[in-house]
């Protein structure tokens, strides 16, 4: 029963109507679906942590107290030590729950109410404590029992979805499990792959339970990136192709002080085959790119309409790293957006706009905020962007006309589709890409897409995903501490060269 991860992403509402599909339409029982569930996440344990004899597992109210008796059944069977705290009283449940805790009963599982001053020690514990109903700050004797989960030396096992965790945004409702992984059910749920829910699901298992929901016309919240599907946007180079077949990237930033984020950009630009990179800073910046980097081309400019000339000669721009916001960089700005051209905007760009407050930008723009920059534009507080990224990326692209990428643990790219927004999640990334000029690097990958003649949808998704692949490549090569955006190049090329 166990099935690679899946492209669709559902609310919670959404899963809790697949289950009611598989009920109704498939003819499989609650009660059977929470037994394949405690199955499966049993299974894993045993996978996971192979040496384990030992769990400690945690039961709340509703199905996923009921999912923890059945693992907890099925470990005493197999001569396991289980011990099951509840914070619920048991002869409350209903329903299937209830029918778990019976069967948890008949093997003779020792069962107590949770007591968070009680020693307990067990190689594996499980979080049956709350599921994806979840809608409001966890408080009282179920915040207790996170944190005592959370201050466990053994790996936790959540069931289903972290408990604290929102389904459907991935913040956490005050206090939330930080489980080692997380066995989800039928649909994954989306808020195990953004914000919190990175850092609180560890590793995502899924299981279908056997059932089949293809035809159940379920909304779908977010899809996966598919990077097969993305890569193979690029049709090959044709033999008698030449650099002005591949685009005239132009990179416009690097103020006084803030040279090396535009350089990075540019680079990033060429890696990501631009056919020319050409680099629009101050004349300081022009000096330095050309001995740093002799395949771009640079023109140093004092004012804004300085550029126009070189703008008019590209093909697609990227405008904002080292920006600055200011007259310098408002100028230039102002003539960027006047070249009508493909553009990622990015850093300072996207601060002077909100600073404009209005969004009269190009066809074919991406915007790279970071969860701060969003707030700046969206006119909100960054925790709010961070409450519902996913409605903060929607409510960007509703307001610009935009695709956009925002930035953070699990990137959303949003972007218009008919007459409907739609979202990609990037389940790509780690922490060692936290380091500056990771965000000047992802807008050069996206600005040379757009230059290469993809869409700017098209462009954000691939970027987005590329960039974070490469970031775990090198990671994985040489660890996340120190991890360089200049240290993506390579990977970036490779990744887009389908290798």
């Amino acid at each position: 029963m166990s099935v690679a991860l899946p492209h669709e992403l559902y609310s919670a509402a959404a899963v809790r109507a697949l289950d009611q599909f598989l009920i109704e339409q498939q003819g499989l029982s609650a009660e059977r679906l929470m037994k394949r569930a405690g199955r499966f996440a049993f299974d894993q344990i045993q996978q996971c942590w192979p040496s384990a004899r030992s769990l400690v597992v945690l039961c709340g109210a509703g199905n996923n107290g009921g999912d923890g008796y059945v693992v907890a059944a099925l470990a005493q069977a197999r001569q396991w030590t289980v011990e099951v705290r509840w914070l619920a009283d048991p002869a409350a449940l209903t329903g299937a729950a209830r029918a778990a805790w019976q069967f948890a009963s008949q093997e003779g599982v020792p069962m107590a109410p949770f007591d968070p001053a009680e020693s307990l020690e067990a190689d594996v514990c499980v979080d049956g404590l709350l599921g994806t109903g979840l809608n409001k700050p966890v408080s009282g004797a179920y915040a207790d029992a996170i944190g005592w989960l959370n201050r466990q030396a053994s790996p936790v096992l959540a069931l289903d979805l972290p408990s604290g965790l929102s389904a459907d945004t991935g913040a956490a409702l005050g206090a939330a499990v930080r489980a080692d992984a997380t066995a989800t059910f039928v649909g994954l749920k989306f808020g195990l792959f953004t914000g919190s829910g990175r850092a609180c699901a560890g590793r995502v298992l899924f299981s279908d339970l056997g059932g089949d929901t293809h035809d159940a016309q379920i909304p779908v919240k977010a899809y996966r990136a598919d990077y097969g599907q993305l890569v193979a946007q690029f049709a090959p180079r044709d033999a008698d192709s030449h650099k002005g077949s591949f685009g005239h990237l132009a990179v416009v930033g690097g103020d006084l002080g803030m040279s090396g984020a535009a350089l990075i950009a540019a680079e990033a630009g060429l890696r990501a085959g631009s056919g020319m990179v050409s680099l629009v800073s101050r004349p300081l910046t022009a000096q330095i790119a050309l001995t740093r980097q002799p395949e771009l081309m640079a023109l140093g400019v004092d004012a804004g309409i300085d550029a126009q000339v070189k703008l008019a000669t590209a093909s697609a721009l990227v405008v904002g790293p080292g920006l600055g916001q200011q007259a310098w960089g408002e100028q230039l700005l102002a003539q960027s957006l006047a070249a009508e051209l493909p553009c990622c905007l990015d850093a300072d760009a996207l601060n002077l706009l909100a600073k404009r407050g209005q969004f009269t930008l190009p066809p074919q723009t991406v915007l790279t905020p970071h969860p701060a920059e969003a707030a700046r534009l969206l006119k909100i507080s960054t925790a709010q962007v961070q409450a519902d990224r996913a409605a903060a990326a929607v409510a960007l692209v509703q307001a610009t006309g935009a695709a956009v990428v925002l930035k953070g643990a699990g990137t959303l790219v949003a972007f218009r589709a008919g007459g409907d927004t739609r979202l990609v999640l990037i389940d790509a990334g780690n922490p060692g890409m936290a380091s500056g000029g990771m965000g000047d690097c992802l807008a050069g990958i996206i600005g040379a897409l757009l230059a290469q003649g993809m869409l700017a949808p098209v462009a954000a998704q691939l970027g987005a995903l590329v960039h974070a692949m490469a970031g775990d490549q090198q990671a994985e090569a040489d660890g996340q501490r120190g991890l360089l955006a200049t240290d993506l190049l390579p990977a970036v090329r490779w990744l887009l060269n389908g290798l």
